[in-house]
C-alpha cells in the first residue's frame, strides 16, 4: 500500500490523505490539543501478535485468534471487537462447577447464536503467536451450556453442552444489540494488567498483526485521528459506536448513524433507510434485497477517517466478502467486518471515551 498526499483542504484547513486501490480517506492534519488525549504518563502496555497474524505483505482475511488460558495449557480463542465477555464452552473452564456463578446469555446478531449458560469469576491468561502474554484480574466469563437460535438466525444449529465455543469478546456499547449483559466489567482487556509502572490507561490498539493492551506513550504515537465517543445513556462507565455517516452513489446528504468495526466476520451488515437506497436495490437469488452491483459506498468517521467501496467488489483490501442489506430497522448502522484493518489500525480508549483512526502507512507497522 503506499500513502499519498492530495491536494485537497476542507474548510478548516485540513489536508487530506488517499490510499490509492482502496479508496482510503484519513485526516492528515493533527487534531485540536482538546480532540486528542495525552498517553505521555502512560507505560503498561503489551503487544500479542495474533496466532494467525497474516505475513509481511498479506491482507487479514480471517478473524484473528489469541491463547487463552484458565491456568492450564492455552487453547485458540476468536478475537471478536463485535461483541463484549469471554464466552467458552463450560467443558474448557476447570472446576467450573464449583466456581460462583449466575445465569447468563449473550446473542451473537450476526449469526443468531443465542449462548446461554453462566457467568463463573475466574481470572484469565491471553497469549500472543510470539510467546508474549497477560492476565487479568478475575472476571465474568460466560460458560456456555447451550446454543439456542434466533427465529430468523442466518448460520446457527441447536445444541447441547456443546464442545467448541471459544469467543474473546472485547468490544463496547454492545448491551442494546442482545447482549444486555456484557457490560464493560466482562471485557477482558479491560481488566488485564500489563507489565509496567503506573496505573493502567484501559483501552487498546488493534491492528492487523495483533493488540497493544493498555494504552501507552509509545503505541498511541503516529498519525492518530480521534473521535469522541458518546456515552452510554444507561450503562456506567461505556460508550456508543463510533459516530459515522453513510453516503450512496455520492447522494447528499447522507445517512449518519453508527458503526461497529468487527474482527468477528468478513462480511459488511449495512443498515440504511429506503430513500437511501432504493435506486440501488435488486433482488438477489435467495430472495432478499441487496445493493446492486458497482454502488458506491462511503463511510466517514467524523473528522478522524473515511473510505469508500463498491458493491460487488470483493478484491480490493478494505472491501468485505459480501454487503448484507437492511432497510427495516429505524437507524443507519454499519458494521464494517474486519478488513478495515488491512487500511487502519484503530484505537479504543475506554477511559476516555475516544475512538481514533491511524492509516496504515507500510506493512511492517505492527
Amino acid at each position: 500500500m503506499r500513502l499519498i498526499n492530495t491536494l485537497h483542504v476542507g474548510t478548516r484547513g485540513l489536508a487530506w490523505t488517499a490510499l490509492l486501490g482502496a479508496g482510503l480517506i484519513a485526516r492528515a492534519a493533527a487534531a485540536r490539543a482538546d480532540e486528542r488525549p495525552n498517553y505521555e504518563s502512560d507505560r503498561r502496555g503489551v503487544f500479542l501478535t495474533f496466532l494467525n497474524a497474516p505475513g509481511p505483505g498479506e491482507a487479514i482475511a480471517r478473524s484473528p485468534r489469541f491463547g487463552l488460558s484458565f491456568g492450564g495449557e492455552a487453547r485458540p480463542v476468536l478475537v471478536d471487537t463485535g461483541s463484549t465477555g469471554i464466552v467458552v464452552s463450560a467443558g474448557r473452564i476447570p472446576d467450573v462447577d464449583a466456581l460462583p456463578s449466575r445465569p447468563g446469555r449473550l446473542t451473537y446478531t450476526s449469526s443468531g447464536r443465542i449462548m446461554i449458560g453462566r457467568w463463573v469469576t475466574v481470572p484469565v491468561t491471553l497469549s500472543g503467536r510470539d510467546g508474549a502474554r497477560v492476565s487479568t484480574r478475575p472476571l465474568p466469563v460466560l460458560a456456555v451450556d447451550r446454543i439456542d437460535c434466533t427465529e430468523k438466525a442466518r448460520s446457527c444449529t441447536p445444541e447441547d453442552a456443546p464442545g467448541h465455543v471459544a469467543m474473546l469478546g472485547i468490544g463496547f456499547g454492545r448491551e442494546d444489540d442482545s447482549q444486555t449483559q456484557s457490560t464493560p466489567d466482562t471485557n477482558p482487556l479491560l481488566n488485564a494488567e500489563p507489565p509496567g509502572p503506573g496505573p493502567v490507561h484501559r483501552g487498546y490498539v488493534v491492528t492487523k498483526s495483533g493488540v497493544h493492551v493498555g494504552l501507552t506513550r509509545a503505541n498511541t504515537r503516529g498519525r492518530f485521528r480521534f473521535v469522541r465517543l458518546d456515552p452510554h445513556p444507561r450503562v456506567s462507565g461505556d460508550w456508543l459506536g463510533v459516530p459515522v455517516c453513510i453516503g450512496v452513489n455520492a447522494r447528499e446528504p447522507g445517512a449518519c448513524g453508527r458503526a461497529l468495526i468487527d474482527t468477528g466476520v468478513t462480511d459488511m451488515f449495512l443498515t440504511l433507510p429506503p430513500e437511501q437506497v432504493t435506486e440501488s436495490l435488486r433482488t438477489d437469488g435467495a430472495g432478499h434485497r441487496a445493493l446492486a452491483p458497482g454502488t458506491r459506498l462511503r463511510f466517514r468517521f467524523g473528522d478522524a477517517a473515511g473510505y469508500a467501496i463498491t458493491s460487488g467488489d470483493t478484491a480490493p483490501p478494505l472491501a468485505p466478502e459480501r454487503i448484507v442489506l437492511n432497510t427495516t430497522r429505524p437507524l443507519p448502522f454499519v458494521n464494517t467486518g474486519l478488513r478495515l484493518l488491512n487500511g487502519f489500525d484503530v484505537l479504543y480508549d475506554a477511559d476516555g471515551g475516544f475512538y481514533a483512526f491511524r492509516a496504515r502507512q507500510t506493512d511492517d507497522e505492527p
